[in-house]
């Protein structure tokens, strides 16, 4: 089991310590919650196990990790909607209630992790598609997930990384 510990100190300059190495990061524009909130956009504290992965076989090879490894395929969606039974659970798309398209026309969905959080079971409003997946770009924030370079996260991944612990603080951006 390798743990890394997100480590922030205004929320922009996130990075994730693991092994000895400090790997840049891009975290919610929300900044770390504690008590997180549907649509604050904030990264979730506690622990998060890393769940499986999830690829773009038409883009890109698949990590070398110990998780399960599955392709995504265009119908591939997250129910973001706290009022749908199917809340924070992988959905196949068209889907009647609000989600998230996991096939995405960007690339930071090529590869993405599902995170352990707020998923056994769901509880409604406390926040849904958590991920750790590419950094876009720019290295903009995300909207609650966990955002680093490919190599990067291919290179964790590789050296086993199961888990990432984010500090139980109340952070917003900017502080």
């Amino acid at each position: 089991m390798i743990r890394a510990v997100l480590e922030t100190h205004t929320g922009a300059d996130a990075r994730l310590r693991c092994r000895g190495e400090l790997v840049p990061a891009a975290i919610g524009a929300g900044g770390i919650r504690i008590l997180k909130q549907e649509g604050d956009l904030a990264t979730p504290s506690g622990v998060l196990p890393l769940r499986r992965v999830l690829y773009r076989a038409d883009r890109v090879a698949p990590p070398a990790c110990a998780l399960p490894v599955e392709p995504l395929a265009p119908h591939d969606g997250w129910c973001d909607d706290p009022t749908h039974p199917d809340y924070n659970r992988p959905v196949t798309l068209p889907h009647p209630a609000r989600h998230e398209r996991m096939w995405r026309d960007d690339d930071v969905y090529n590869i993405v992790i599902v995170l352990g959080y707020n998923d056994s079971p769901p509880v409604r409003g406390r926040g849904s598609a958590i991920f750790l997946h590419l950094q876009a770009p720019d290295g903009r924030p995300t909207e609650g997930c966990i955002a680093l370079r490919e190599s990067d996260l291919r290179r964790l991944l590789a050296a086993g990384l199961t888990e990432i612990a984010v500090p139980e603080i109340d952070l917003p951006i900017g502080t």
